[in-house]
Parts: structure tokens; C-alpha cells; sequence
């Protein structure tokens, strides 16, 4: 017998945008439950413009693309005005039929327009609502703009990356967005376990910030304990040593290599270099860590008489000595491992095409994950959504068209009620 997901029969508004909030109701929703997008007029998500679309001329307004499909995959579209005053009454009238709202405005927008927690609450006390934002609710630096660099740099995590004599470098890629929707997802699925237990909803926020910030590893306390400590870059390897970092192979490939304290004695038995053992410079963890350099240089000499990577890899496993070969994107896509559990998936869109995007992060034994993704086109599916949750007919729903409260992706076509003249 087929099991429903674990969310199945919770029901969840979702007004964000970009990659932190999506990947919140994205997880949400691949877990079961129902997310409405709520989308703004009149383009939607700004990510439908983002990433590649299609190129068909006849899909040449069509709204879909591939940024947009990766984070909102498994949602519905519903598309309004949100600055409009009827809109904003629709948002309320339709809050006692869910369960969460998450948005990822600035902080305040939510409250100028009517739709504070406190508000909210008082339609539906058991609403769990999460909000997402830079830098958080209160502070002063709550009403800066800026997206997941900017956190990156307030958090300090910027300027400990690149050479040691280099500048600062980016990590190119939305690392703090992607983990501030699991933590808020984590937290939202906590608050609905409370709300079981004691029937009370409750409001929840989280930052890309907080989150950068929790990601420091060891550096924090030992800043805070000494005072005159100043963490410096160290490029490609790790700032304790190890050896822990990459090193460069025969063929001239990478690999990555962890090495714990615990683990000197199997490396260097790997390496097959018993003398290392009693070499004064490498006796401790902090010696290792202070003549790292040396050490980079033994064991790329080691690598060096390698033929190929895979040969290297071979002998540091005899040994258990964590390691793994620097992957191309391209090279990690293909991986069969990743490949059998998931963490490629495809998607076939019909506009698009089939191309692949990530898998959820995690699995449970009850209820196995998988199978087609679909996702909506702006305002795909603006009646339903009114119809079952607002209570609207075709009528009102036409006159929402004709205002301009609603929008959809031409490739849907203009609904019947939305060409009807109001009568007078």
C-alpha cells in the first residue's frame, strides 16, 4: 500500500522569491504538503527570468525557466497584485485555510501591508508563520537590502577564504540561501510538531545571516578566547592542517584529504614513509598544523609517482584515510552514486525540455521520495486556488482579471470571464 507524505493535509501559503524562501516550501512541499505560491504581479518570482528558458519562438513569453523550476517545483501559482488593497483582503480571507505562511520580504513590508503575525494570528491562531530575511526582524542592520554575498560578509566567512596573501574570494554559489531554507523548513516542521502537542501556533524567524554565522567551525571561540587572534586565509588547505586540504596529483588532477589527529599514524603508513613518525617537525597536531607546508610538499611528491588520481586514491584507502577526487560539475552529475540515490534528479518540463536539478536532502524510511516533478506557470492555477480556499466564482474571479489583481502566463490563454464586460 502506498503511503501519503508525511505533510499531507497541511496546507501552505508561500510569499517568497529568489532561493531562501523557496527552498524552505520547496522541502515543504516535496514532503507533502500543499504550497501555494503566491506570486507578484505582474512577472512573478523574479527567477522565472532567471537561469534558461526556452527557445521556441512560440514559448518566447512563456514564464518558465530552469532557476524557477529547481526551487519551486511541486507548488501551485497563484499570481496577485500584492499591492493591491482587494489582493490583500483575498490573503486573509484565505489564512484560516492554512496551516504556514512564509514570506521573505523586508522586514516591515508584511505589517505596512496588514498581514503582520499578530494580524494574522487573530484570524487563525494556530497559523505557524515564517519569516525570512537578511539580517533579521530588529537590529540595525535589518532594513539593509542585500541577498546571500551580503550575509556572507557580515558573517566573516568572506574574508576567511582566498590565498593567504590574496584577496577575499566568493563562494559563488547560494550556500547561505540554500541553508537558511532547510534551517527555516527544520523550524517550521518543528513548530507544527508543537502545534500538535498544544494546539498554539506560533511566529518564527530566521536569517542568512544567523545562518552563515552558525557555520563557523572552530574559529569563533577561539577569537573570542584570545584576543590578539587574528583567523588569516589559507587557500586550499585547512587552517589546522591535517594534512586536511587539496593537493595535486601526478596527472595533474586534484584530490581533497581529510586527516584527523587520530589518523598521523595509518597516513603515514600510507605513504610508506615510516621516518615521519619520529620527524620532530610533524610530533603534534599544532606541529603538523605550523609546518604545513612541508607536509604539502611530501605528500604531493608522494601523489607525484602516481600514474593517475584514481591509483592515489587506491592506496590512501587501504589505509581508511578520508579522501575523494575533485570533481567537475559536470563529473558529480554523472556519478552513479548520486545518480541511484537521487540527488540528480530530472525534470521534464514541456517547454524546456528534460534536464537535471537537485534531489531533496534528505530520505525517510516511511515514505520513499521520487518520482515526476512538475512545476506551475505564472498564475496556473489562479481558480483553483480562489475557488476552493476564497470562495469566489467565476465571476469574481473574471473581475480580479479585468482589475488587473490577477495575471497568468499567456501560453494559459485569457479565461473566458476575464473578456466579459461588467455590467453596469
Amino acid at each position: 500500500m502506498k503511503k501519503n507524505p508525511m505533510l499531507t493535509d497541511y496546507r501552505v501559503l508561500d510569499i517568497t522569491q529568489i532561493v531562501a524562501g523557496p527552498t524552505c516550501t520547496r522541502i515543504l512541499a516535496e514532503m507533502g504538503a500543499e504550497v501555494v505560491k503566491l506570486e507578484l504581479a505582474p512577472f512573478g518570482d523574479r527567477t522565472r527570468v532567471g537561469g534558461l528558458r526556452s527557445n521556441k519562438p512560440e514559448h518566447k513569453r512563456c514564464s518558465q525557466s530552469t532557476y524557477f523550476i529547481q526551487h519551486n517545483h511541486s507548488k501551485k501559482s497563484l499570481a496577485l497584485d500584492f499591492k493591491s488593497e482587494r489582493a490583500r483582503e483575498l490573503i486573509k480571507a484565505m489564512i484560516p485555510k492554512f496551516d504556514v505562511l512564509v514570506e521573505n520580504f523586508s522586514p516591515g513590508v508584511m505589517a505596512r501591508a496588514g498581514l503582520s503575525y499578530e494580524e494574522l494570528k487573530a484570524i487563525n491562531p494556530k497559523l505557524v508563520m515564517c519569516s525570512i530575511s537578511l539580517a533579521g526582524q530588529q537590529g540595525e542592520l535589518a532594513q539593509k537590502p542585500g541577498y546571500d554575498y551580503v550575509a556572507q560578509a557580515y558573517a566573516g566567512i568572506t574574508d576567511l577564504i582566498g590565498e593567504r596573501d590574496g584577496e577575499p574570494a566568493l563562494i559563488t554559489m547560494a550556500i547561505g540561501d540554500a541553508s537558511t531554507g532547510v534551517a527555516a523548513a527544520m523550524a517550521v516542521g518543528f513548530a507544527l510538531l508543537h502545534r500538535e502537542r498544544t494546539g498554539e501556533g506560533q511566529y518564527i524567524e530566521t536569517s542568512l545571516l544567523d545562518t552563515y554565522f552558525n557555520m563557523h567551525e572552530v574559529a569563533v571561540p577561539r577569537v573570542s578566547l584570545r584576543k590578539n587572534h587574528t583567523p588569516v586565509r589559507t587557500g586550499s588547505q585547512h587552517p589546522d592542517g591535517g594534512p586536511t586540504g587539496i593537493f595535486r596529483c601526478g596527472d595533474g588532477s586534484y584530490l581533497t584529504l581529510a586527516t584527523l589527529p587520530h589518523q598521523w599514524t595509518a597516513f603515514v603508513e600510507a605513504l610508506g614513509q615510516p621516518g615521519l613518525l619520529d620527524d620532530e617537525r610533524f610530533a603534534t597536531a599544532a606541529l603538523r598544523r605550523d609546518h604545513n607546508e612541508e607536509l604539502k610538499e611530501i605528500l604531493e611528491g608522494w601523489l607525484a609517482g602516481f600514474a593517475t588520481r584514481a591509483d592515489a586514491i587506491a592506496a590512501l584507502e587501504r589505509h581508511r584515510i578520508p579522501c575523494a577526487p575533485v570533481l567537475t560539475l559536470r563529473e558529480a552529475m554523472a556519478h552513479p552514486h548520486l545518480r541511484e540515490r537521487g540527488v540528480v534528479r530530472e525534470v521534464q518540463d514541456p517547454y524546456i525540455g528534460d534536464f537535471d536539478i537537485p534531489g531533496p536532502p534528505a530520505r525517510f524510511s516511511a515514505w520513499p521520495t521520487g518520482g515526476p516533478l512538475r512545476a506551475d506557470l505564472l498564475g496556473q492555477h489562479n481558480e483553483d486556488v480562489l475557488k476552493s480556499l476564497a470562495g469566489l466564482d467565476d465571476d469574481d474571479i473574471g473581475q480580479l482579471y479585468r482589475d488587473g489583481v490577477l495575471v497568468r502566463d499567456p501560453l494559459l490563454g485569457t479565461p473566458a470571464t476575464a473578456n466579459e464586460k461588467t455590467e453596469a
